[in-house]
């Protein structure tokens, strides 16, 4: 099955909020609720596991290594630009990152590196991104929330960003962005300072989404899956918005509706499924990166 940023598997962009929340009256109140019917005894599909550290590490490389196939596979990589990263379960300041020098759709998860919070290679073969460490590892700092935080440089994000916009209400989709983005409105060069990382980590707050003015796109999420997947959905949605403003005049959602639909799709589950979605595919395609 090919993939594209255009045609991706309808695992909607439809975040849910991470436990469905109860109603006075007993039942879902969530935007799941209309979709996902719960399975026997109450369960919601997908539950994580309980997972032992050494088996959630392998868990999240692995997502981590598929998530670097897969925006090869989506073509929402460029070059050597960009990173993923997935904080270590154990040593809660160090991160898994991809090796500099290796394209994103030659990763696997045995050439991951991980480092430490003073930019040292713990476990992994050099060389290291520079400007991954910088950015990563303030976010990290920062959000002890955030288990893997996305950026490159793919096309829409970086045009979206050339214009300082935010991503307007304009669509269902756009919705999950809602009031939860930011745009951290300086370009100061390659962020290789770890000052320029800690200015990205404050204006990014509690917040999915930063556009970097004049460079990229910026997702984090409670996990590997949800940061990825959600670089995803910003990218589909900035190329939805440019194409729209370049056909005519956007019409924007009323507040009220944007505001209550967003409220229901704050969580990071629906993104953890969409991009599960996703990963059975690309592991089918390309069972190598897990080696």
């Amino acid at each position: 099955m090919t993939l594209s940023t255009h045609d991706a598997p309808a695992a909607a962009i439809l975040p849910a909020p991470d436990v469905a929340p109860e109603a006075s009256d007993g039942e879902q109140t969530s935007l799941w609720a209309g979709l996902v019917a719960p399975a026997e005894g109450g369960q919601w599909p997908r539950p994580e596991p309980v997972r032992t550290v050494e088996e959630e590490r392998l868990h999240r490389k692995r997502k981590l290594a598929a998530a670097y196939r897969l925006f090869a596979r989506l073509g929402i990589a460029e070059g050597l630009s960009g990173h993923i990263s997935a904080r270590d379960p154990e040593l809660t300041d160090h991160f898994w990152v991809n090796r500099l020098g290796l394209d994103f759709s030659r990763i696997k998860v045995s050439n991951l590196l991980l480092v430490n919070d003073r930019g040292e290679i713990v476990e992994g073969t050099p060389p290291l991104n520079r400007a991954a460490f910088t950015i990563h590892s303030q976010i990290h700092a920062a959000r002890p929330d955030v288990v893997g935080a996305a950026h490159t440089h793919a096309l829409y994000g970086r045009a979206l960003a050339a214009i300082g916009e935010p991503l307007h209400p304009i669509s269902q989709d756009s919705l999950a962005f809602y009031e939860d983005h930011v745009i951290f409105d300086e370009y100061n060069g390659v962020v290789l300072d770890e000052e320029e990382g800690r200015k990205i980590a404050t204006v990014l707050g509690p917040h999915k989404l930063a556009i970097l003015r004049n460079h990229g796109l910026l997702t984090v999420g409670t996990s590997v899956e949800a940061a990825a997947y959600w670089y995803i959905a910003a990218e589909r949605a900035a190329r939805t918005q440019l194409v729209a403003a370049a056909a005519g005049t956007l019409r924007l959602l009323d507040h009220e509706i944007a505001s209550a639909t967003a409220s229901k799709a704050r969580g990071d589950d629906g993104a953890r499924w969409s991009f599960e979605a996703l990963y059975e595919i690309i592991i089918e395609e390309q069972p190598d990166l897990l080696d």
